[in-house]
């Protein structure tokens, strides 16, 4: 018998038949808790038999393809378990069943993968949220869950979805990023990586600020990676995104009610209750709601370099944001108090965007450095200053710094860091000769 190659559709038509026949031969218990190569020598003798049962010889590679399809379906993510192999894949976006966007390096992408039909799709969502003891369904439509390796899930399915099911994966690589490839990439500048660096090490409470997918939380991991080993860390959030490299870390994730609307934990109760587990630092992937409260007070209170990340525009709307937050807890304190207890909690303010060409690059570096009446006062350390687009579409900018030496450098002294003054140097300003507080 002749090999013949398949086509796009009869090729799906033959994997979905080849899948329902192994679905009543094997037990997908058993199979589901076997390593790869198992798996693989589990299958590829009875895909082999069941298309020679049909009357069809496929060539070695479209056979190859079939086995790597159907072990995706057995136990992966069906068509897009390639892509979350793919280590230059951030966000994987499922727009129904027959339309696949990537996010590579900034850009988004269509891709050729696609799912059979709705059907297809919800069984896959329906697998990831069973995984973590949640469910989706008409009275139940809209989920969160979380895979094993850490990604964060979204689905929505109808009748919410008007299209058919959507499904969203944010990808967190399992090594943070390292700060010389945030260099590389053109993130930040080596003098601002120095002057975090010192920073962190001496202990100084930081709020990173930035839009959705800026690279919050890619920053705050690399970060995390100056604390000491010989530290206890606490973190928090609403998914486990964060990964500490230190061997003292305790992770708390929230948990959101179940279907009777109970036992839901939130970040807030989680925040009161690191603070009786004896940390040295607290670190909460984002702050959203009433937690600001009990975050500032930690902060305020012996719980030393700690951070956290807030979505906002700019330094200034981050402030304005933990403001807000803290008037809708409901605590009844005036404006005054409250923009006194971020002045004195928080002292570095990061502000990371998404730029049009899809580089993530810090944008300012800015120090809090008090009260002036009852306005927060703040100056900035270092910034971007975008010059206009190259004809590649790569944005053309540069780093600068203001030439100023902040305040808090008289921390990093006082804790044996040596402070290089050269790096708040600016060519507008002249070499620093002498120290000029900003």
């Amino acid at each position: 018998m002749r090999s013949v190659l398949l086509k796009p559709a009869a090729f799906l038509s033959l994997r979905r038949e080849v899948h329902e026949e192994l679905l009543t031969i094997l037990d997908l218990s058993i199979v589901e808790g076997l390593p790869t190569d198992s798996l693989r020598a589990e299958l590829q003798p009875l895909i082999a038999s069941i298309v020679k049962d049909k009357g069809m010889q496929l060539p070695e590679e479209q056979l190859e393809q079939l086995l790597v399809a159907i072990q995706n379906e057995v136990r992966g993510l069906g068509p897009i378990q390639s892509l979350m192999e793919d280590p230059d894949v951030s966000d994987i976006l499922v727009n129904g069943p027959y339309s696949v966007y990537v996010e590579t390096l900034g850009q988004l992408k269509k891709t050729d993968a696609r799912f059979e039909d709705a059907s297809h799709l919800i069984n896959v969502i329906e697998r990831i949220v069973s995984k973590v003891g949640r469910r989706i369904d008409e009275s139940s439509p809209m989920v969160d869950a979380r895979l094993s390796d850490g990604s964060r899930v979204n689905a929505v399915i109808p009748p919410l979805s008007l299209d058919g099911p959507v499904l969203s994966i944010r990808r967190f690589s399992a090594v943070p990023m390292k700060a010389a490839e945030l260099i590389a990439r053109g993130s930040l500048s080596p003098q601002m990586l120095v002057f975090i660096e010192l920073a962190v090490r001496a202990r100084v409470n930081f709020l990173v600020s930035g839009g959705t997918g800026s690279g919050k939380t890619t920053l705050l991991n690399t970060m995390s990676g100056y604390v000491p080993d010989t530290e206890r860390i606490i973190t928090i959030e609403d998914a486990a995104e964060l990964r500490l490299q230190q061997p003292h870390v305790i992770r708390l994730e929230t948990r959101p009610p179940n279907v009777e609307g109970n036992g839901e934990i939130s970040q807030r109760a989680l925040v009161r209750n690191s603070l009786r587990m004896r940390p040295d630092r607290i670190i909460i992937g984002e702050v959203r709601g009433h937690e600001v409260v009990d975050m500032l007070q930690a902060m305020n209170t012996g719980h030393e370099g700690s951070m956290t990340t807030v979505h906002a525009n700019s330094p200034r709307d981050a402030i304005s944001r933990l403001e807000n937050m803290v008037e809708f807890s409901g605590m009844g304190l005036g404006l005054r108090p409250v923009r006194q207890q971020i002045a004195s909690a928080i002292s570095i303010v990061i502000q990371i965007a998404r730029m049009s060409d899809g580089r993530r690059r810090v944008l300012s570096v800015q120090e809090i450095t008090g009260m002036d009446g009852d306005l927060i006062t703040m100056q900035e350390i270092f910034g971007y200053r975008q010059e206009g687009v190259k004809t590649s579409g790569e944005v053309d900018g540069a780093f600068y710094a203001a030439g100023f030496v902040p305040r808090i450098a008289d921390r990093f002294t006082s804790r044996g860091l040596s402070v290089p003054l050269e790096i708040f140097e600016c060519e507008e300003r002249g070499p620093l000769t002498e120290v000029r507080v900003a």
